[in-house]
């Protein structure tokens, strides 16, 4: 594969992203009904059924037309933050520039702008032990990553691993946002599922890339 991706590409991305949560959306759930409704599984399968709908979609919009649409059909899914702030993301990564393929550099651009559009609806950070521990870590190692000249398919390989790390390190911490926030002590010992979702949504991306670079 070219050091570069198409729409066809990033359709690909989220394609497994989708198979990733559909895989793990009961163990989701689980965690969520921890400090939560129990319901973030659920949730993101509606997210990635709406998301499936736009991977359907005919003709060949840019990419950053694709992420803006996508974004937008995921807030409209309802659900509650998890859904929200997943779609805000995606529609953010829109608001980067972008050509008919988009290069290492212009995807780390791409996650940092939808980064951006994220801390406009939420003042959680890494520790807080919400999505953002495992979301920070994974756009700062794919930054670093394009920012190093490798390939788009190894920033992607590192930063999958940077969100699983970030999701894994949220069992040790308490929660400071939501329902959970009131339990304190208790929100101790488990993964946020916030975290967790991210965590396979990266791993998707990456295993979506790695299908194109063998294909």
């Amino acid at each position: 594969m070219r050091d570069g991706i198409s729409i066809i590409e990033m359709k690909r991305m989220f394609a497994e992203a989708g198979k990733q949560i559909r895989q793990e959306h009961e163990n989701l759930s689980r965690l969520d009904s921890i400090g939560g409704d129990g319901d973030h599984g659920t949730a993101m399968l509606k997210a990635f059924d709406t998301l499936d709908e736009a991977l359907k979609s005919d003709g060949t919009p840019s990419i950053k037309s694709w992420l803006k649409d996508a974004g937008w059909s995921v807030l409209g899914v309802g659900g509650g933050a998890s859904t929200a702030l997943l779609g805000t993301f995606i529609a953010g990564m829109g608001d980067a520039e972008m050509g008919e393929e988009c290069g290492c550099a212009a995807l780390a651009s791409s996650f940092e702008a939808g980064l951006c559009a994220l801390g406009k609806q939420t003042k959680a950070k890494p520790g807080d032990k919400t999505m953002m521990d495992a979301l920070v870590p994974a756009i700062e190692v794919f930054g670093a990553a394009a920012a190093a000249g490798k390939t788009v398919v190894e920033a992607m390989e590192e930063a999958a691993e940077a969100a699983r790390q970030g999701a894994e390190a949220t069992s040790g911490m308490v929660a400071r946002y939501g329902r959970a926030k009131f339990l304190g002590e208790k929100t101790r010992g488990s993964q946020d599922a916030g975290a967790t979702s991210i965590a396979l949504v990266f791993r998707g991306f990456s295993i979506g890339l790695m299908q194109v670079k063998e294909t």
